[in-house]
């Protein structure tokens, strides 16, 4: 089992909307080239994440709490053995901080250490674009190299983001 967390901060970001942009689990293959399409269906969502020379897919149920702002997911059925975490918006003193975490485990312990190092990059990199595609101004937290690799492959802001 693989652990990855993302804390990202959204200066000037009302923590309410930003809980509802990570929501919109369908805009994310527009914000993120590693995703290839989510289809977002009551309880849950339809994933294809592209990752290595392949197509990850996945079914996750979606279990969100407006009051306390996370959204939980696990996976149901696909290509990992495991696959759950949690979406939190937090509110601090500059706006917004959002902590997403994840557990995976992809069930083929003679390749964990190939294939747990690549999949938490792409998770990392793929969660940061999307939030930056959402908030041009949001800054990583605690990993400047990962803020630095996300700055050369962030592309302008897209049209109505937020």
């Amino acid at each position: 089992m693989r652990s990855v967390q993302l804390v990202i901060d959204l200066p000037g970001s009302e923590p309410g909307a930003v809980f509802t942009a990570v929501r919109e689990f369908g805009r994310f293959p527009d914000l993120a080239p590693a995703v290839r399409s989510v289809e977002p269906h009551e309880g849950g969502s339809d994933w294809e994440v592209y990752f290595r020379n392949g197509i990850l897919r996945w079914t996750e149920t979606d279990r969100a709490d407006e009051e306390a702002r996370t959204i939980d997911f696990a996976q149901t059925d696909g290509d990992f053995e495991s696959f759950s975490g949690r979406w939190h918006v937090l509110a601090n003193d500059e706006g917004a901080r959002l902590d997403f975490t994840t557990d995976f485990d992809f069930g083929i312990p003679s390749l964990t250490g190939i294939l747990d190092p690549v999949a938490e990059r792409v998770i990392k990199e793929t969660i940061g674009l999307i939030v930056l595609g959402l908030f041009p101004d949001a800054e990583v937290v605690g990993d400047s190299r990962l803020a630095g690799r996300l700055a050369s492959l962030a592309g302008p802001a897209p049209a109505g983001a937020a």
